[in-house]
């Protein structure tokens, strides 16, 4: 039987081969582990836990939808290349011509003094063109690790982004329509079609409370990283609402409804995009109306290098990298650990390009022996909230796991 590759691209060992306990002391790869007795209770090694199978390229989490993700060594740069962003659809993206984008036109109405019809000449003629590196993560990023589990795209750690979009404010776009007193939320509308093919069903329509839509930040975007958006991102429209979950940046943008209540729209009921507002037990049934909708995302960050697997000198000195984001609120630190969380390192950090832009972080570490370790990233946000080592409330779809990343480093 053929052996698995490593995310490093050698062969897998079994679990045998890769933990050994012994009389002599605990071995990971045949290797000395120097910290074991700093592992906290139910926390795996990742020369046992990581399975991932994960190659160079993005990885496909499935294909009716296409769904990939990015691997974390994939996202190390500063803004995320058109390439190396994740994809995620509900349904079909629509078949475009080579000049779509000319006759493009979004429709803004509902509870608005004026319905508007915009082109994307429109949109750059009449309102101020800004650029702004912007997040996108998706909220099932981290569902595989929920045990129980449940049903839908096992994302692990590379459901995020954060590029430069160019467009106008959402805001100003609103502001010209005449929103009126009455508007509570937005409703979004997008050209994918369902996967069953029935022109009635919608793939998905979310939205966001007025307070939210009227956030500077923002936009209705016509570029990324200076050039079209790459169709499987939303080409040659869509939404970019950072902070709060990535299906609320409408890809192929179409119609924005202001409206007088909640918005009701595919994926903005029953479970999707919602959690227990009460935290429960794994497993638990929860009642449908003890539900509420997911708004800004937890505070997270990525150890982007070097690749889990990396082989150092013990003794000498070498970087560890990476990105860090909060959602609706600003990342305050950064700090790594190499022993398992007995001791942590600040890292610096760096501010970011501007809110809702991830921030980058590095740090120098040293292993003082031979031996199998792990770099451990733990992220705290303004308001004082830090990463849990391991998941943190259980839910029934998966949503808003923000536990630490951590990578595998071999000292020889």
């Amino acid at each position: 039987m053929r052996k698995k590759e490593n995310e490093s691209g050698g062969r897998r060992l079994s679990r045998r081969a890769a933990l050994q306990l012994t009389g002599g002391g605990a071995l990971a790869f045949g290797l000395p582990l120097p910290f074991l007795k700093n592992l906290p209770t139910g926390v795996m090694l990742l020369a046992v836990a990581d399975d991932t199978g994960v190659r160079e390229g993005l990885t496909v989490l499935g294909e009716r939808p296409l769904n990939m993700e990015t691997p974390p060594h994939l996202l190390d740069d500063e803004v995320t290349p058109g390439a190396r962003m994740f994809v995620r659809n509900n349904g079909q993206p629509p078949k475009l011509e080579a000049n779509a984008a000319a006759g493009w036109k979004v429709r803004i109405d509902g509870e608005v003094e004026r319905a508007l019809d915009l082109s994307i000449a429109d949109l750059r003629r009449d309102f101020e063109t800004v650029s702004l590196r912007l997040q996108i993560e998706c909220a099932g990023n981290g569902r595989k690790f929920f045990v129980p589990g449940s049903r839908g795209n096992q994302w692990s750690f590379g459901a995020i982004s954060c590029a430069e979009w160019t467009g106008v404010r959402l805001r100003d776009v609103l502001q010209a329509a005449g929103v009126k007193p009455g508007a509570v939320y937005t409703g979004h509308y997008g050209a994918d079609t369902h996967l069953s093919g029935n022109a009635d069903k919608e793939a998905i329509s979310r939205g966001v409370p007025m307070e939210k839509a009227m956030e500077a930040h923002n936009l209705i975007a016509f570029a990324m990283n200076g050039n079209d958006i790459p169709l499987l991102n939303g080409h040659p429209l869509r939404l970019v609402v950072p902070g709060w979950p990535g299906s609320c940046s409408q890809k192929w943008l179409k119609r924005i409804w202001v409206r007088d209540q909640v918005h009701d729209g595919e994926k903005m009921t029953g479970e999707s995009y919602r959690v227990p507002a009460y935290p429960v037990a794994p497993g638990t049934e929860v009642p449908a109306e003890d539900f509420a909708i997911i708004e800004s995302l937890p505070v997270k960050s990525l150890v982007t290098f070097p690749r889990t697997g990396h082989r150092v000198d013990a003794g000498a000195s070498f970087e560890v990298r990476g990105q860090a984001w909060a959602g609706d609120r600003a990342v305050a630190r950064v700090d790594v650990s190499t022993d398992f969380g007995s001791t942590w390192k600040q890292a610096e950090l760096a501010k970011p390009a501007n809110r809702y832009a991830w921030q980058r972080w590095r740090a120098d570490l040293s292993l003082p022996q031979v031996g199998y370790y792990e770099v451990w990233a733990r992220a705290t946000d303004d308001a004082g909230q830090a990463q849990p080592p391991v998941t943190p409330g259980w839910n029934p779809k998966g949503y808003l796991n923000n536990m630490q990343h951590r990578i595998a480093v071999v000292a020889l």
